[in-house]
């Protein structure tokens, strides 16, 4: 009788044992789960911001995006702000344009180098609402067979080319439709020295670019005029690109929202890009 009752007992005190040993395994488990959630950031704490290499003035200034000045630069620090990070808790890395748009896994949160919203590339990454509405413009140097053009029928029998996989690229493929087809660059700096070795006869880049690189970089760069709009009242609308389905893309877009409708992006447009007064439309 003792011996039934004591095997009895025992059993029935490992198994409240194990009972009790994984109930606190799952509690714990459950607990540690629910108490640290994944981030939806890159790096917990952190604001991972990309732009190219090397990132241009007026959008970057002397290539350091760090110091929040240029416009895209101060555009990233307005939105971090607005999503509640410090300035000390943005992380800055670089990317080149097509890696950025490219379909798979970001290492950066957002990215900002003049990417316009297109419907081919919202199938690879998600986009803000935009930051940015511009123009594309045509560019050329003195003494170029572009110089004096009026009219968008006056450069198609000319050398245009732009960056690849951009609008301005395409801008030149379907406003101008040049005779001897779109020249390609890699990118604006390219672009830029063909036109002062007279490769080719003129450039297309967005507009505050086209201010830029006449007024600064270009001995006798001048503008020929703007492209006209082609998609209703808009222009080309700069957004910050995000991975594909990001959990980041409504909070991000909200931020925007908010910079948009209170004036800080007027206000830094203001103060780092140039006006479109002294460039005529195209016709």
């Amino acid at each position: 009788m003792f011996s039934r009752s004591a095997r009895t007992l025992s059993i029935i005190a490992a198994s409240a044992t194990l009972l009790a040993l994984t109930a606190c395994a799952s509690g714990g488990a459950g607990s540690a789960e629910s108490d640290a959630p994944a981030s939806d950031y890159v790096t917990d704490g952190k604001l991972t911001v990309a732009t190219g290499e090397p990132a241009y003035f007026p959008w970057v200034l002397d290539d350091a995006p760090e110091s929040g000045e240029g416009f895209e630069a101060a555009v990233a620090y307005a939105v971090a702000e607005e999503l509640g990070f410090a300035e000390d808790d943005v992380v800055w890395v670089r990317s080149t344009f097509d890696q950025a748009i490219a379909p798979g896994p970001k290492d950066f949160d957002i990215n900002l180098q003049q990417f316009s919203i297109t419907e081919e590339r919202a199938q690879t990454v998600d986009f803000s609402s935009p930051y940015y509405e511009t123009t594309q413009a045509v560019i050329t140097v003195a003494g170029s067979p572009a110089e004096g053009a009026a009219s968008i029928a006056e450069l198609k029998d000319l050398l245009i080319g732009a960056q690849t996989g951009t609008t301005s690229f395409q801008a030149v493929e379907s406003e101008i439709a040049p005779t001897r087809g779109a020249q390609a660059f890699n990118t604006n700096d390219d672009a830029k020295l063909a036109l002062q070795n007279r490769t080719v006869d003129a450039i297309v880049v967005d507009l505050p670019t086209a201010f830029y690189l006449t007024g600064v970089e270009l001995d006798g760069g001048s503008i020929i005029g703007q492209l006209p709009k082609t998609e209703g009242n808009t222009g080309d609308q700069f957004g910050l690109v995000l991975a594909k389905d990001s959990a980041l893309t409504a909070d991000v877009t909200a931020a925007v929202d908010a910079l948009r409708e209170n004036g800080t992006l007027d206000a830094l447009a203001d103060e780092w890009l140039a006006t479109g007064a002294s460039a005529p439309v195209l016709q």
